[in-house]
C-alpha cells in the first residue's frame, strides 16, 4: 500500500464513531490509525472473498446442471 497520505471526509453513525473514539482512547491510539486499520482490513477481506475465475465458472456451471438439486437441499 502507498505511504502517501490523502485527506478525505465522510459521515458515519454517531454511535459507531463514539465506539471507535472510546477504543482509540483505551488503546492510546489516534482515531486516524483505527480508521486506517479498519479500511485495510476491509480491503484484505474483499480480496480474499473473490473467487478465482476458473472456480467461479465451475460454480456457475454446476448451477446449470444441479440447480434444482441445490434448491431441494436448501429446503
Amino acid at each position: 500500500m502507498s505511504k502517501t497520505r490523502e485527506k478525505f471526509a465522510t459521515q458515519v453513525d454517531s454511535e459507531i464513531l463514539s465506539a471507535i473514539r472510546a477504543i482509540a482512547e483505551q488503546e492510546g491510539r489516534q482515531l486516524q490509525a483505527l480508521v486506517e486499520e479498519a479500511l485495510v482490513d476491509l480491503v484484505e477481506k474483499r480480496k480474499q472473498a473473490r473467487l478465482r475465475p476458473g472456480v467461479e465458472a465451475a460454480y456457475f456451471a454446476s448451477h446449470d446442471k444441479y440447480g434444482e438439486l441445490y434448491k431441494k437441499l436448501a429446503e
